[in-house]
């Protein structure tokens, strides 16, 4: 059976550790690129003689292996698409074992299943410390019109921001953009969902972006953003529609705090380069135990008082 040209990249470069790992294999080693600063190396050399990067051990190494997976371009943003939809079926599956039926096409979904996945909600949050609500949050979606609305905007604007800020910085400032959305949203009591806190962090850090920047593009691209932004806010104002704005102005406002901040490119010195591979790891390690304690807590009785 033919596969595509990235899949069979993928098979040569498992192939070739799997000869790695049991000495076989008659290619010749040939010279390597340090995956921190991009110069090239010896054969046999472990450390990089320019940056002094780590070639086995280094959070660089570990981040282009990951990211590898997944294809080399926008890795973080297809993660995070997978992520969303995979969550969105979770949601479906947990809301029938609470006894709702069938799904919810417009911004309505089972307020007890998305309560236990992790929904943000100052209660819980307060009095139960439960942070990790403040991240998974942004994975979980109440209906198949919010969900498809926060996906096409995520393949619009992620690839571009990972491309113009590099992937690990990018999952950083989603991560950020998003837990920041969602703190203002608890701090108004709103129990609240979606990847639009964080989507209108990314449309805030691209917008600063694009201000520092001349030309036709970058107008172009500013008028494409606000439009976004002018979207999203009046569909929230709608009456019975269940969106909640106070989370998006705190994303869309750090995001823009952050692209005013932040050099609007991606690291290029073996400095800038080791410090977003930590802020990427930092990220990644966050939502992993985010997850891990929305699993842990899942089967906690709800108070009576707040359901």
């Amino acid at each position: 059976m033919p596969v595509s040209f990235h899949w069979q990249q993928r098979i040569d470069r498992l192939k070739n550790r799997a000869r790695g790992l049991f000495g076989g294999g008659g290619e010749q080693p040939r010279p390597k690129l340090c995956p921190a600063c991009g110069t090239l190396v010896g054969i046999s050399a472990t450390r990089c003689h320019e940056c002094g990067a780590s070639l086995r051990f280094s959070l660089a190494a570990a981040t282009k292996g990951v990211s590898g997976l997944f294809g080399e371009e926008s890795p973080v943003t297809r993660v995070l698409l997978f992520a969303n939809i995979a969550m969105f079926g979770i949601t479906y599956l947990a809301g029938l074992a609470a006894g709702q039926s069938g799904f919810s096409i417009a911004f309505s979904g089972s307020g007890e299943a998305l309560y236990r996945l992790g929904a943000s909600w100052m209660p819980p949050i307060l009095f139960l410390h439960e942070y990790y609500r403040l991240v998974t949050a942004s994975f979980l979606h109440m209906g198949l019109l919010q969900i498809g609305m926060n996906m096409m905007v995520l393949m619009d604007v992620g690839p571009q921001a990972e491309h113009e800020y590099g992937s690990s910085k990018f999952l950083f400032l989603y991560t950020f953009t998003g837990i920041s959305g969602f703190l203002l949203s608890a701090f108004r009591r709103n129990f609240a969902v979606g990847a639009s806190a964080a989507l209108m962090g990314i449309i805030g850090l691209l917008l600063a972006m694009n201000m520092k920047r001349g030309g036709a593009l970058a107008q172009a691209q500013k008028s494409r953003l606000i439009s976004w932004i002018a979207m999203t806010f009046m569909i929230g104002l709608f009456p019975g529609v269940r969106i909640d704005n106070w989370g998006h102005f705190g994303g869309l406002a750090s995001g823009f705090v952050l692209g005013r901040l932040i050099a609007d490119r991606q690291p290029v010195t073996p400095r800038e380069k080791q410090i977003a591979h930590a802020l990427g790891w930092l990220a990644g390690l966050v939502l992993v135990a985010s997850f891990v304690l929305m699993f842990v807590h899942y089967r906690d009785p709800i108070p009576a008082e707040w359901r």
